[in-house]
């Protein structure tokens, strides 16, 4: 009888931790950023949230990236519960097999599927406090920094182009982790950058040397077709009134690979842990509910359970 007790008692255990073991077992490749990028600072974050959030029951391990074309690309080659992050265009030009990915096609790209929004990428064009400057027609005559190679030099330059400025600045020929330096030395005037708010090198620039960063109008953003961001005042050091710029939206993908489930509970997770996350980092406080809207193509079917539980709006052509 008492050999029959134990027995009992040990299928009573087995049935109480099988359900965490199982969610011990449910591992994610998050594929991020580049080292040191605030990008890759977030997928840490997001990590030690979902873990946090889900008692150990989802592992996140962080692989680095050079860049959303290589995140998109390894789609092909990946198997399982792959996720990773990319503007959601990029994703629109994947599947149209354009862009950079011309001539290089494949099925696997139809299957991707969106999880939820992560901060965007905000256009930030900095301008020394002294300079005077109040809108970006006030840079003519003066020397801005760019950078090179990323999305906020091609974006920036891109600006400059559309609004009849290229010829009338003088772009310095340095790279972008200058820029501070440079600025608060007098050998440029601005700098571009572009990164979730708030961004690191001008909280830096803000309270070291002072600067105003610029706003857009409305009919500049509209030129630009990227999206409307508002950063709030008092984000950086003497901002005082809100700054409207524009942005370029990010998202968290998975394939048609990961099962309803574990997306569903990822997505709950990430939703849940949100507020937290803020506390610790305050670009977080940039996503919200709206962002949803950026996201182009299918959500992922778990990630749509939570979402329509949450009562989160979302269109006809994301189902």
């Amino acid at each position: 009888m008492k050999i029959i007790r134990l027995a009992v008692a040990a299928l009573a255990a087995t049935a109480i931790l099988a359900p965490v073991s199982g969610w011990a077992q449910t591992r994610i490749t998050f594929k991020s950023a580049k080292t040191g990028s605030s990008y890759y600072q977030m997928a840490v974050q997001l990590s030690e949230a979902v873990k946090r959030g889900t008692d150990g029951g989802i592992i996140l391990t962080v692989e680095e990236s050079q860049g959303s074309v290589q995140n998109v690309m390894e789609v092909v080659a990946r198997s399982g519960n792959y996720v990773f992050t990319t503007p959601p265009a990029l994703v629109g030009s994947a599947q149209g097999a354009k862009g950079p990915f011309q001539d290089k096609g494949n099925p696997r790209f139809d299957e991707i599927r969106a999880l939820f929004p992560i901060p965007s990428l905000t256009m930030h064009f900095v301008v020394d406090a002294d300079a005077g400057v109040t809108d970006l027609a006030g840079l003519e005559g003066k020397t801005i920094l760019l950078g090179k190679g990323s999305f906020g030099a091609t974006e920036g330059e891109k600006y400059l182009e559309l609004f009849g400025l290229t010829d009338k600045v003088t772009i310095a020929d340095a790279e972008l982790s200058n820029a501070v330096a440079a600025l608060k030395n007098g050998q440029i005037h601005a700098f571009v950058t572009a990164g979730s708010w708030p961004a690191p090198n001008v909280i830096e620039a803000a309270a070291g040397t002072g600067v105003t960063v610029l706003s857009l109008s409305d009919e500049q953003i509209a030129e630009t077709k990227r999206a409307r961001t508002v950063i709030p005042a008092g984000t950086y050091a003497g901002q005082e009134a809100d700054i409207v710029t524009t942005s370029l939206p990010v998202v968290a993908y998975a394939t048609t690979e990961m099962d309803d489930d574990t997306a569903y509970r990822l997505t709950k997770t990430f939703w849940d842990e949100r507020a937290k996350m803020a506390g610790e980092a305050a670009w977080w406080k940039g996503v919200d509910a709206g962002l949803l809207a950026n996201i182009d193509g299918k959500i992922h079917p778990g990630a749509l359970r939570y979402y329509d539980e949450a009562g989160m709006a979302v269109t006809e052509a994301n189902r």
